[in-house]
């Protein structure tokens, strides 16, 4: 009989599997890294959420008297820690002696998996 025979042989499984292995493995690898970076930009959500809110307060408060940031409560301060465990703290710059613009920085704290984390934000206020 001359028929030829056709499909795999054993040398081509068993490359195929040997490929198909280094394959899972590095989508195994980059998933692991992917749920991490979604970690990490929770947390800076988080913390950026907290400094914004803190920066309208101080807005609203600063927009709260005929001469814009004068008002005794826009003054730098802090916060406990909320309910997430994150404490934050703010400056407000002094009044220049020259232009409109007062600069505050908020700095939000939180704990991650690696210790202690300090996110700063600046913003400068219109005072005019």
């Amino acid at each position: 009989m001359t028929q030829r025979e056709r499909g795999f042989t054993l040398i081509e499984v068993m490359l195929a599997v040997v490929l198909l292995t280094i394959g899972a493995m590095a989508l195994v690898g980059s998933s692991a890294l992917v749920t991490r970076m979604i970690g990490k930009g929770k947390e800076s959500t988080l913390a950026v959420q907290v400094a914004t809110a803190r920066f309208e307060q101080l807005r609203t408060i600063a927009a709260s008297t005929a001469t814009p940031c004068s008002a005794g409560g826009f003054a730098s301060g802090s916060a406990s820690p909320n309910s997430a465990g994150v404490s934050e703290s703010w400056v407000v710059g002094p009044a220049p002696a020259t232009g409109t613009g007062r600069v505050v920085t908020v700095i939000v704290t939180y704990r991650n998996n690696r210790g202690t984390v300090a996110d700063t934000l600046t913003t400068t206020f219109l005072c005019k």
